[in-house]
């Protein structure tokens, strides 16, 4: 049994992620690794509070009442109440998917470190684990996720419905918690084709503009760490659950992938440093989009200064149209439902690049105040959306997913064309946002909890590599 796990691809990343030591990884994947927590743990207390989450915690008290005095709390809660490992790692998971503020990999579209961050840390608080040990198992569950996203290809498992964050988070999940448990190759494999055998996650909610995305990560890390423990105890998965000819997931998830991805380059190209911040707390697909809406508001204003009202009437005044050329999964996902043409709530307005579009020209920002009801509904941005107009383009499709590109036009009143071209979004891994810039982000995330102690939350994070045991936040 262990020859054959250590031949198949997916026992030879399964091994590789088991033998991960923290003092054995080049010291730009030591860094990567602490700022993708520090980003990934301030998104998710920047949503502490949350109205559907707060009710997913009645919703797991009303299952299993139980007092919780036992177990480990969540992050940005009192000490006091506690929740199983599992749970606990369903919730902080939500909260880590709900600002859509969670860094991306574009290359397997997804974004991992929703599910797998909360679930490490649940666990390494439970066990006890060292800063490095938790970072270091990041380390194996991204390349491990990375690369299973890779192998089903983005195009094609997306053009199936499936949401990638959910079914690669899984893998990465139990990648990351099998280095906590200390699982050895062939545990760390089984542990891995548990997950694979139970994985799943689908995008048929914004079809229907329900608010069940954030689902999809808290069952990854929880089916994740289920996974691992019972690989631990003795169940044996099935380490050919990728391309299995009968039930693999090449197959069933994808037009039949590609399997050489699992190992390609492993040890020499490290995909944690592949990955991209978000600015924007949106879908990562408009961002593009953004940037190039953002740079033709200021060529049509000017370097003049204007009042927020003044400079929003402007805009309406002077554009008389605006189009957008986008690639094709960026295109179907945020340019072609009704949800996206015509928005009606923010989880809407989140993955319509439309919308952002509009906000973006008018207001010169885009944050958690574009998505609110009252700004769905703003009649200035329903003007300007009624103004815009997205389709795919050929080129940029083929250039996908190596870039996420978007060209923008506007049509000016003076008769004026203007247009933007934007190839990588800010906070790609090509046009990476400054060290400044993420620590400014994590202390505004932070201050929803720590008002008054966010730098110092942060700088607690920065310090994991030196902390004996993860500190409560």
């Amino acid at each position: 049994m262990e020859q054959t796990v250590r031949e198949a691809p997916l026992g030879k990343l399964a091994a590789f992620a088991a033998s991960l030591s923290w003092d054995g990884l080049p010291e730009t994947v030591q860094q990567a690794a602490v700022y993708r927590a520090l980003d990934l743990i301030s998104v998710a207390l920047g949503a502490v509070g949350d109205p559907l989450v707060e009710r997913m915690k009645q919703a797991l008290r009303a299952l299993d009442p139980e007092n919780r005095r036992t177990g480990v709390a969540l992050l940005g809660q009192p000490l006091e109440e506690r929740w199983s490992v599992t749970e606990a790692a369903m919730l902080d998971a939500m909260l880590a998917h709900t600002l859509e503020l969670d860094d991306v990999h574009p290359g397997s579209k997804t974004h991992i470190s929703s599910s797998m961050i909360p679930a490490a840390w649940c666990l390494g608080h439970a066990l006890g684990s060292t800063g490095k040990n938790f970072l270091t198992a990041l380390v194996a569950g991204y390349e491990v996720a990375h690369r299973v996203g890779m192998a089903f290809g983005v195009a094609a498992h997306r053009k199936r419905g499936w949401h990638a964050t959910a079914t690669c988070g899984t893998f990465g999940v139990a990648a990351a918690c099998a280095h906590l448990l200390g699982l050895d190759a062939e545990g760390t494999a089984s542990a891995l084709g548990l997950a694979g055998s139970q994985t799943t996650g689908v995008w048929a909610f914004l079809g229907d503009g329900t608010n069940s995305k954030v689902l999809n990560p808290g069952q990854a890390a929880m089916t994740g760490l289920r996974c691992t423990y019972l690989a631990r105890y003795g169940m044996q998965g099935p380490v050919h659950v990728l391309e299995a000819e009968d039930g693999g997931l090449l197959n069933a998830m994808s037009d039949g992938g590609h399997l050489e991805k699992l190992t390609e380059g492993l040890g020499t190209t490290w995909e944690i440093l592949n990955m991209d911040m978000k600015p924007y707390p949106c879908c990562r697909s408009a961002h593009a989009g953004i940037d190039g809406a953002l740079s033709l508001r200021k060529a049509i204003l000017g370097e003049g200064m204007l009042l927020l009202a003044d400079a929003e009437q402007r805009i309406l005044d002077s554009v008389v149209s605006l189009e957008a050329e986008t690639y094709k999964i960026g295109y179907q996902q945020c340019a072609v439902s009704d949800g996206c043409l015509h928005p009606q709530n923010p989880l809407d307005a989140k993955f319509s690049l439309p919308f952002t579009l509009a906000g973006a020209m008018l207001l010169g920002q885009v944050d958690q105040s574009l998505f609110t009801p009252e700004k769905v509904a703003d009649p200035a941005i329903q003007t300007m959306l009624g103004r815009i107009r997205v389709r795919e383009a050929a080129d940029l499709t083929a250039a996908y997913p190596d870039h996420w590109s978007c060209r923008v036009k506007v049509q000016l009143k003076d008769g004026r064309v203007l247009g933007q071209f934007i190839q990588d979004p800010t906070g790609s891994y090509r046009k990476p946002l400054s060290e400044e810039a993420a620590l400014q982000k994590a202390e505004g995330l932070l201050a929803n909890v720590y008002p008054h102690q966010a730098a110092q939350v942060a700088r607690k994070l920065l310090s994991l590599p030196e902390a004996e045991k993860l500190p409560e936040v």
